[in-house]
């Protein structure tokens, strides 16, 4: 019986790749924006919601890569995702200029309002690195600025990005904000409950379980 079950647990991480390969997951979104220099340069109230091609839930991830051209040493760059129930429920993210590249996180909830969970004024970001955003319904908001992380499993509820808006200048009459370049978001999402290969491991031991309980009963009667 000793012999066997290695034979099975040696078949078992044969078969594991493949199936890595074969099943994937049906609910894995990848959506990419690429927003250009001059959609910065705009205050807050004159920045429009602009709806994305998908609904991103459960779990999801959002890369920033920063490649703008700052031309006013008081702009931002700042970037807005929305809950798809509620427009006044957001999570913002704001990158200035180099060479401080001060760097902040903030969400706004229902309950509590706006609030700055995370703030850089040195070295916030890094422009050879990305930074990136990720949220589980289960483990909450967690926040990586290129080098490290920076917010870790923050509570914020459900939250589902439906749309986003930027902007980056203080007041209507500041100098333009950003000069050239583009900010190039990637967002990627999807359920992990819908896929399959996750659990064939459970599968696997589950089988190897009954099938040593059976073996044992079978040589305990005999």
């Amino acid at each position: 019986m000793k012999y066997l079950l290695l034979i099975i647990l040696f078949f078992g991480f044969l078969i594991t790749p493949a199936f890595a390969q074969e099943l994937k997951n049906p609910s894995l979104i990848i959506e990419t924006i690429e927003i250009p220099a001059q959609e910065f340069n705009t205050v807050l109230r004159n920045a429009p919601i602009i709806s994305l091609d998908n609904t991103h839930s459960v779990s999801w991830q959002v890369t920033i890569d920063n490649n703008l051209l700052y031309a006013n040493p008081e702009g931002h760059a700042v970037f807005r995702i929305y809950d798809k129930e509620n427009n006044d429920e957001f999570i913002e993210v704001g990158m200035g200029p180099q060479p401080d590249n001060k760097f902040w996180i903030a969400v706004q909830t229902p309950v509590e309002g706006y609030i700055i969970v995370h703030r850089d004024l040195d070295r916030g970001w890094y422009p050879a690195a990305k930074s990136i955003i990720s949220f589980t319904d289960r483990a909450g908001l967690t926040v990586n600025n290129g080098a490290r992380i920076v917010v870790t499993n923050l509570d914020i509820g459900k939250f589902e990005i439906e749309s986003y808006s930027v902007h980056g200048m203080q007041g209507s009459t500041d100098p333009p904000a950003i000069n050239s370049g583009v900010m190039i978001i990637e967002i990627l999402s999807g359920d992990p409950a819908k896929n399959m290969f996750a659990y064939f491991p459970f599968y696997v031991a589950a089988g190897i379980g009954i099938l040593v309980g059976a073996l044992f009963l079978t040589k305990k009667r005999s």
